[in-house]
């Protein structure tokens, strides 16, 4: 058995519960002669020597040696290691490991606030981390932090999944209507690819036999689509799209709406900003929801916030656009309305949420040029 001191975010129960495996009690403590701080560019802490400096956390006594096991593979994939060390606790001095940062990985920036990290990351967080774990025993610990940032971009799906649908006609789930024998991780890179062994509550009373299915995993996107209601005409954006390729489409290069996945700790009307200014270096207006939705459920967890976007749409605003750092390369065109139409007749225009947009202009276009 063994103490631990825990100084940043496992001082938040629910996601130690969650790298444990199970519910553990703490009290209050402090290593002298340190200081938390928020590491650099990141959603977690470190603690750095600082004399005369006081490290308030967490102890928790009597760890299991498969308590560590966890504890090491969800500390070891963000770089930290663990040295023994001496705690106050209740006036008491007491030997208890703590996980400091490895050499030249993270940088300290402001003072680390428990409480401003539960309430902007305590929930995306703890979502991750549940993947996170899923993955022990699977995959060594830094494979899992090489992706870390794709897997927080999934966290906060899983909690913008969590609030309440409706139900009206459809069949209301419970809790239990889904039950996982098994799960594992095909693939995992920019995009995963997770297989589940599961079982489904079916119509008529009863489960499903337990039967394997396969998910493309990507986070939450948006799609927004410019529209200048003065000169009646759109912006649309064309890049080549490996999608199409790999279906065999001999014209990969695809016209679509501005579009990009939602990054953890934004809101989806944030994310549109934030990529009309990367796609089309383009400031948007008043940003007009379209729909939420999911474009091929029965293999994708993708899903999408759609946007039509009022926007000053003069001649001579398009050009070449993108992110350098990921090989965008992406050009505008300015369409009026009547072609819109003529191309995503002719299949031109061949992209799901383009469509679905244009329909919803199409219903929405006289009142928005009435102003």
């Amino acid at each position: 058995m063994v103490n631990f001191f825990f100084y940043g975010t496992l001082c938040h129960l629910p996601l130690l519960a969650v790298v444990l495996g199970r519910q553990v009690a703490g009290e209050p403590a402090v290593l002298p002669g340190h200081a938390v701080h928020w590491a650099d560019g990141h959603v977690f802490p470190l603690i750095v020597v600082a004399p005369g400096g006081q490290a308030a956390g967490l102890l928790v006594r009597g760890l299991t040696p498969d308590d560590v096991a966890r504890l090491d593979f969800y500390e070891g994939g963000f770089a930290f290691h663990t040295a023994d060390l001496a705690v106050q606790a209740a006036g008491q001095d007491v030997p208890a490991r703590v996980y400091l940062p490895d050499p030249g990985h993270w940088q300290p920036g402001a003072a680390w606030s428990l409480t401003d990290w539960q309430a902007r990351w305590g929930d995306i967080v703890l979502a991750t981390a549940r993947d996170f774990m899923a993955l022990h025993g699977q995959r060594p610990p830094a494979a899992v932090l090489a992706r870390y940032e794709q897997m927080l971009v999934r966290g906060s799906s899983r909690v913008r999944a969590a609030d309440v649908s409706p139900a009206t006609l459809r069949h209301r789930a419970g809790p239990d209507d889904v039950q996982v024998a098994a799960y594992r991780q095909a693939y995992a890179n920019f995009f995963a690819v997770e297989e589940y062994d599961l079982a489904f509550r079916r119509f008529g009373g009863g489960f499903s036999p337990v039967v394997t299915r396969a998910v493309f995993v990507s986070g939450d996107a948006v799609t927004v689509l410019p529209y200048d209601p003065v000169r009646d005409r759109v912006l649309l954006v064309e890049q080549f799209r490996p999608g199409a390729m790999a279906r065999g489409d001999t014209q990969p290069w695809v016209l679509e709406p501005i579009a990009g996945r939602i990054d953890p700790g934004e809101t989806p009307e944030q994310a549109a900003r934030r990529e009309a200014v990367e796609e089309a270096g383009l400031t948007l207006g008043a940003l007009l929801p379209v729909a939420n939705y999911y474009p091929s459920p029965g293999g994708k967890s993708e899903f999408l916030y759609s946007y039509v976007a009022l926007a000053d749409l003069p001649d001579g605003i398009t050009g070449v656009f993108g992110v350098a750092g990921e090989a965008e390369d992406i050009r505008g065109h300015l369409v009026d309305f009547a072609d819109l139409v003529a191309l995503i007749a002719s299949g031109e225009a061949a992209n799901a949420p383009l469509i679905l947009t244009a329909l919803w202009l199409q219903r929405e276009r006289e009142r928005l040029r009435a102003g």
